[in-house]
């Protein structure tokens, strides 16, 4: 932060008009910081400002707050068959091999060796990470199938992370695999830039995208993206958009370029042992942070140069919790959290702009059954692919909304692995499906092949032993667009929710808390050798006269 002509005028004037004897500076008063939302930008923001205080040798008091009674926000874990944490304790006790057997992701479910942040998490807090069962027990079909509604458009026997070097794909597609690597690996370094100097941290995403080259990348659907840069035929709608639907749920006509070729970034996957909202539990414990879970933080209000108030209240009881904070950042989309503000400012405060998300439906299941080939057009000698994704068939027409999914349904159906039902000892298989509506049962009779005339009434304990349904407001609607919410709202005001409509992942958002965390202490540490200056010349100006400065200065110039 540098000081501008305006700024150095005023802070003149100041010390001339100064004529009484100021209080100490109170260096070592710890900054208070206010966290709303222990997702992984909350997190990774707390673990950061930690990290960054502590080199700056800064104190700094942190308290996070988080509606839910977990942390990881978006990425969480159920246990399957409904069993409880005691259950899951017995169970390894017994059987060691079993360990995270029953535990699956209900919501971010992988992550790649590129994200550079959660990668570096699993080093620090010595977390393990699993890839998925490509050979479930009894299954005997492709690892991977594209069906449009009516046929499988392509099957693959490797998954997403070695299909570049399938001969199949290079004799149906032509080039257009390796002309879409060659893309994707040129827009994915121009991103890894955002995680360096000069551009790191960066106050606004739309400046940062900007000077990285993005920008044009995420001003055209997908599908322009691709056609520009000369990816053209099936291969954008069979694989590409197959990509997309199953990461965001929408289609290459109406996502952005630079999601579209995130999607494609599958190098590596994994996942952690016992779920990735570990890595978010791991960042708030080393952080030091007050945590408070299953508490809702409903108003903020301004106190004038002092900083702000926090209100925050459980879901089951009206007893108010009340904090003080220097910085307070709105980590997850504002449109959701409900948040009243209050400003003592003339101008009125303007929230963040609402953007429609996804509502998708998750659907995790248990079933004796593999699925059924007559669903998807197959003869019943035949065996349906693990993974199935989805697209649509050629010619037909995109819609928006709910109606994504189009002919087949859904967006995806995945045999995550075959497990062992701890009630009844039988071998099983594990079911997850996304899609724009709720599964019906009907719906999943036919998908594993239940004829309801063979049925029975309690079918669904028979056949299907455990159903498990999450409604997400996953992601956004990712429209291209050339303006993103900015990391600071108001004076230690900060937000990390633009970067959803930038890239939406769980790394993605993780840089962001990171970001705001860097430009917070940058900001402290900076008034802090302000401070010092003042103090040695005899004119300490102290916390409140800090606050009448920057409010004064911000409506004209930054500092």
């Amino acid at each position: 932060m540098k000081l501008t002509s305006f700024a150095c005028t005023l802070l003149a004037g100041v010390f001339a008009a100064s004529q009484h004897e100021q209080p100490p500076l109170q260096h070592n008063k710890p900054v208070e910081i206010a966290i709303i939302g222990a997702g992984a930008a909350g997190s990774s923001a707390a673990y950061y400002l930690s990290q960054y205080a502590r080199n700056a040798s800064i104190p700094i008091n942190i308290t996070l707050f988080e509606a839910n009674s977990y942390i990881g926000g978006r990425s969480t874990t159920v246990n399957a068959y409904d069993l409880s944490d005691e259950d899951i304790s017995t169970i390894d006790e017994l059987a060691p091999d079993l360990e995270h057997e029953y535990t699956v992701e209900l919501g971010a479910s992988i992550f790649v060796s590129v994200n550079q942040i959660l990668q570096d998490a699993l080093t620090t807090f010595n977390l393990s990470t699993k890839g998925g069962d490509d050979n479930p027990k009894g299954h005997k079909g492709s690892q991977l199938g594209v069906w449009d509604g009516d046929k499988f458009v392509v099957e693959l026997d490797g998954s997403l992370n070695g299909y570049w070097d399938v001969a199949k794909l290079l004799w149906r597609y032509g080039l257009a695999p390796v002309k879409t690597q060659r893309l994707m690996k040129k827009v994915v370094g121009k991103f890894l830039n955002m995680y360096e100097e000069p551009t790191f941290p960066f106050k606004s995403i739309t400046a940062a995208a900007q000077a990285v080259g993005l920008l044009a990348v995420t001003a055209a659907t997908g599908e322009q993206y691709l056609r520009e840069n000369g990816i053209t035929g099936p291969f954008g709608r069979e694989i590409v958009q197959a990509s997309t639907r199953v990461n965001y749920a929408q289609n290459l006509e109406h996502i952005h370029g630079l999601e579209a070729m995130v999607c494609m970034a599958t190098d590596g996957a994994m996942a952690v042992e016992g779920g990735n909202r570990r890595i978010f539990a791991s960042m708030v414990k080393a952080s030091g942070a007050n945590v408070f879970l299953n508490k809702q933080v409903h108003d903020i209000q301004e106190t004038g140069p002092d900083g702000y108030t926090v209100q925050a209240r459980s879901a089951d009881s009206d007893d108010v919790l009340i904090s003080t904070a220097d910085h307070i950042i709105v980590a997850g989309p504002w449109q959701y959290t409900n948040l009243t503000f209050n400003s003592t400012k003339t101008k009125t405060f303007q929230p963040p702009d609402q953007i429609p998300y996804v509502q998708l439906h998750v659907t995790l299941f248990t079933s004796t059954h593999l699925l059924n080939p007559a669903f998807f057009g197959l003869s019943h000698d035949k065996v349906v692919p693990q993974v199935i994704l989805t697209t649509l068939p050629s010619g037909s027409p995109t819609q928006p909304g709910n109606q994504t999914a189009g002919k087949p349904g859904f967006f995806s159906i995945s045999l995550l692995r075959s497990i062992l039902n701890p009630h009844s000892g039988a071998d099983e298989y594990l079911y997850k499906v996304f899609s724009p509506h709720a599964p019906t049962s009907a719906w999943l009779e036919e998908l594993l092949g239940i004829k309801p005339e063979n049925s029975n009434p309690n079918r669904n304990a028979d056949d299907i032993t455990w159903l498990y349904r999450k409604v997400w407001n996953s992601y956004p609607y990712e429209y291209p667009r050339v303006t993103f919410e900015d990391a600071k709202l108001e004076e230690g005001l900060w937000y990390t929710g633009g970067m959803d409509s930038f890239i939406s992942t769980m790394e993605t958002n993780a840089l962001m808390g990171r970001n705001v965390a860097r430009l917070i202490v940058d900001e402290e540490e900076e008034w802090r050798e302000m401070e010092g200056w003042w103090d040695e010349g005899g004119d300490g100006y102290g916390e409140e006269g800090r606050r009448k400065l920057l409010a004064g200065a911000s409506e004209k110039e930054d500092l």
